[in-house]
């Protein structure tokens, strides 16, 4: 299985920190977010890895191949990251991992590695992580069915119905990923939706009989990176032993 890694994005709206650095090497506690993933991602047997870059993208490549010399990644350069959004930088990732198992995480996150290994365990092959707290508008929120399997995910979707967050971390199969590109090219080249969240392709693969189920791993710490102030209560609430 390879790992998939979105880092591409400008996050002006963490600025000034990000404005000689990408979000992604922001460091809380002892390291940056990216060696954190790469870390938990290794712990749990990874060896293989797809980063999409673009916002100073240099400054990543030299980050992991001076840091993960010995691991296999392969470097994805979306030009257009000013214009678009993960929608995009995921499409790009299609020639690597077209009908191929991938766990797909954005660069912008920081968590405990076991909610990547309770995943991994999970006899369901395709699956997200949910952390269920007092939603927002701000949040990709998740509606499920009886059967615990996602029937709505976006920012939109009622609140009040939602029962959590998808934190970007998501087990794919292969089946899934091979639907995922095709709808992905009806959506990036015939209707140009370039610059939306990736989570629109998994609500159209919906009726189509592809459908995530979602893993509850609230117990375990996550927090999204989106704001200077989502960074400063990171750092506060990060636990001790994952400082």
């Amino acid at each position: 299985m390879k790992a998939v890694i979105l880092a591409a994005g400008i996050a002006s709206r963490l600025r000034p920190l990000t404005d000689t650095t990408p979000k992604c090497l922001l460091k809380i506690g002892e390291r940056c977010l990216l060696e954190r993933a790469f870390d938990a991602l290794i712990q749990n047997g990874f060896n293989e890895f797809v980063v999409v870059t673009g916002y100073r993208q240099q400054q990543i490549v030299n980050f992991l191949e001076t840091h993960y010399p010995q691991q296999k990644i392969t470097f994805i350069y979306n030009e257009q990251y000013a214009s678009t959004n993960n929608i995009y930088s995921l499409w790009l990732t299609r020639p690597y991992v077209d009908k191929e198992n991938i766990l797909l995480l954005d660069s912008d996150i920081i968590f405990d590695s076991q909610i990547v290994t309770n995943l991994l365990k999970s006899d369901k092959e395709d699956i997200l992580a949910l952390n269920c707290h007092e939603l927002s508008a701000e949040e990709i929120k998740v509606i499920v069915d009886s059967e615990q399997k996602v029937k709505e995910i976006s920012k939109v979707c009622s609140i009040t119905d939602a029962i959590g967050e998808s934190i970007g971390i998501e087990k794919i199969s292969a089946l899934y990923t091979e639907a995922l590109f095709r709808e992905l090219e009806v959506m990036i080249e015939k209707e140009g939706l370039d610059n939306i969240f990736y989570e629109r392709a998994f609500e159209r693969l919906i009726p189509q009989g592809y459908c995530f189920y979602v893993l509850d791993t609230t117990q375990f710490f996550s927090a999204e990176l989106d704001t200077i102030e989502d960074f400063e209560q990171a750092k506060k609430s990060i636990p001790a032993e994952l400082y």
